[in-house]
């Protein structure tokens, strides 16, 4: 009986993913505008369902900037509120690519003809973690945009990547 079982086991290992009940990893996620909350700078929820935006870094809620001025404020709540102000009152349709290390779904979110993930950058408040999105950053950059309005009050890992 052992050696059948063992059979079984050593036979599944050699069946495709999709047979043994694993999702693909591409998948194309929508929600209504009612549905779609912002969690942080580039974290969504659509419905029950958390994305985060694939190829972008913004900062975490809490972390404090400083404006020219040396004012502090919460530059991960400000990176939060600008993701809200482009996806606010829109339907948005993501297109899974892969997981976070946290398991969260990664995903290029789209509403109408606007990439959420690029306007961000292009915003000035993510980086680039993609080549494909190293323009749009290097954009925000030389406009002054964003965090990039007054680098040296930006994060350290901002501040280093320049």
């Amino acid at each position: 009986m052992a050696g059948v079982l063992v059979a079984l086991a050593l036979g599944g290992l050699g069946l495709p993913a999709a047979l043994l009940g694993s999702a693909p990893r591409d998948q194309e996620w929508s929600a209504a505008a009612p549905l779609v909350r912002v969690v942080d700078g580039d974290t969504l929820r659509l419905g029950e369902r958390t994305v985060r935006l694939a190829g972008v870094r913004s900062p975490e809620r809490g972390q404090t900037c400083s404006t020219a001025n040396g004012a502090g404020f919460d530059c991960g709540a400000a990176a939060a509120e600008a993701l809200s102000h482009l996806v606010q009152g829109r339907d948005l349709t993501c297109r899974v690519t892969g997981r976070d290390h946290f398991g969260r779904a990664l995903a290029f979110c789209r509403t109408g003809d606007m990439e959420a993930n690029a306007a961000l950058v292009a915003a000035g408040w993510a980086l680039a973690g993609t080549t494909a999105l190293q323009p749009a950053e290097n954009s925000a950059r030389g406009a002054g945009l964003g965090l990039w309005s007054h680098p040296p009050g930006a994060p350290a890992e901002w501040r280093a990547s320049r």
